[in-house]
């Protein structure tokens, strides 16, 4: 009974072995719409192909997809050839792609407006990179096929227009699948060499297969970096590729790049002409006018009568001379006079005058100072004086001299009122003179007025 069950891996290599089989499914034409397309690290291409209806999953491993030319992107609608397959670990069947073009453009097309377009956005094509020429190169690299007629059109042209110029062949392939790194590799060498003034790059016309070289990724860089000024020379006029984008000057065809390259030497000896024959005119000319001036001053007064011109100049110096003299004298004078001046001024502004004011003003000032404080000390010397005398009257002792005496009683406390003693207490009296150790023999109280209270 449990031998009615399948596992799930058995139903689908079951299933597998059912695409594997069935050929309809083996090449297979497809075209439709790219959409969540994914480039692995790896090199390997995860995409879904899908209409509007229905969708599948599709991988284009990298030894597939390195021979494309346009750089697959999600809504490109494509034309595809490959097989379907059961992708196990999932149970899902995809389409294992092993071709692929774009659906309405060709992919040499699609591949050059990608990469110029990507050039384009790393500054590659920049006019502020792009190099000058120069006017008259002396050695000139010709990066090209040795076997073709480009390279015999471009060593006709320059040993026509510049036979001075030397010329050297830089053999490199021009079409195949080599032909883009071997001349990445000629440019290097060229340039690492220093013996070039001016580098031409190209070859002969062809189709855009056989021109596909010079759109690379590896060439165009290669102009790019290059140290030596370069010229694009691919096909013919109507032939755009991105090296001649890459390049400093872009030539229609490799004999106008060796035009662009050197100048004419017809046209280099026509000028010269035209040089010598205007600085001939331009030498007659000045020499005429020297001529003329020189014969001027020959009929001049100073060449005629050179003596009678001494003399005039001999007292035009004596006129001169008392002249300077004078003036010489004058403004002497008139700085002595100016001086004379600030030494007046400078006398009546002089620092002693001000010291001798100031030195009478403290004198005065001192006078009065002194005069106010003797003043002061006087008036408080009499003040002090009748203070001293009233508190002379208010002293006790004073009192004392004219007879009055002081009591104590044996405790020591001023005895003031009757009150304050008993009979038979001791007092001590005390005069101006000294003292009395006395007894109480009585006490007797008075009125003075107010009449009698007691004893």
């Amino acid at each position: 009974m449990e031998n009615k069950y399948l596992t799930v891996t058995a139903l689908t290599k079951y299933i597998k072995r059912k695409f594997e089989t069935d050929p309809h499914v083996k090449n297979i034409w497809l075209k439709g719409e790219i959409s969540n397309f994914k480039h692995h690290s790896r090199g390997h291409m995860y995409l879904t192909i899908k209409d509007d209806n229905a969708r599948i999953q599709a991988v284009m491993f990298a030894g597939n997809n390195r021979r494309l030319k346009f750089r697959p992107e999600n809504g490109m609608n494509v034309l595809i050839r490959g097989e379907v397959g059961v992708f196990e670990q999932f149970g899902q069947y995809q389409l294992y792609i092993q071709q692929m073009e774009p659906d309405g453009l060709g992919s040499l097309y699609l591949a050059f407006e990608q990469l110029k377009e990507k050039l384009h956005k790393e500054g590659y094509f920049d006019v502020q990179y792009k190099q000058e020429l120069p006017a008259f190169p002396r050695h000139i690299g010709v990066i090209t096929s040795p076997t073709g007629a480009a390279v015999r059109d471009i060593i006709t042209t320059l040993k026509r227009r510049y036979p001075i110029a030397r010329t050297t062949i830089v053999p490199v392939l021009v079409q195949g699948p080599y032909a883009p790194q071997s001349i990445a590799d000629a440019l290097k060498r060229a340039n690492e060499s220093g013996l070039f003034d001016v580098l031409i790059v190209g070859r002969g016309g062809g189709s855009i297969e056989e021109l596909w070289s010079f759109n690379e990724a590896v060439v165009a860089k290669a102009i790019f970096h290059s140290s030596t000024p370069v010229i694009s020379a691919v096909g013919h006029e109507t032939d755009s590729t991105i090296s001649d984008y890459a390049a400093d000057v872009r030539a229609p065809t490799p004999t106008g790049a060796a035009e662009i390259a050197v100048p004419s030497q017809v046209e280099l000896i026509d000028k010269l002409n035209n040089v010598q024959r205007y600085l001939t005119k331009v030498m007659n000319q000045y020499t005429a006018d020297a001529k003329q001036h020189l014969k001027r001053l020959k009929q001049s007064y100073a060449f005629r009568y050179p003596e009678q011109l001494m003399v005039q100049k001999e007292q035009e110096l004596d006129k001169y001379v008392d002249r300077i003299d004078k003036m010489f004298h004058m403004e002497w004078r008139r700085k002595h006079e100016s001086l004379a001046q600030m030494n007046t001024r400078l006398a009546a502004s002089h620092p002693n005058r001000q010291i001798d004011h100031a030195s009478r003003e403290f004198n005065q000032y001192y006078k009065q100072l002194n005069d106010l404080i003797n003043s002061c000390i006087d008036k408080n010397t009499d003040r002090l004086q009748a203070a001293i005398e009233k508190l002379s009257l208010l002293n006790p002792l004073e009192t004392m001299k004219r007879g009055y005496a002081i009591l104590y009683d044996p405790s020591g406390e001023l005895v003031k009122s009757v009150n304050n003693v008993l009979e038979k207490d001791r007092i001590a009296v005390k005069l101006a003179d000294g003292s009395l150790d006395c007894q109480v023999l009585a006490v007797k109280e008075e009125n003075n007025g107010a009449g009698e209270q007691g004893e």
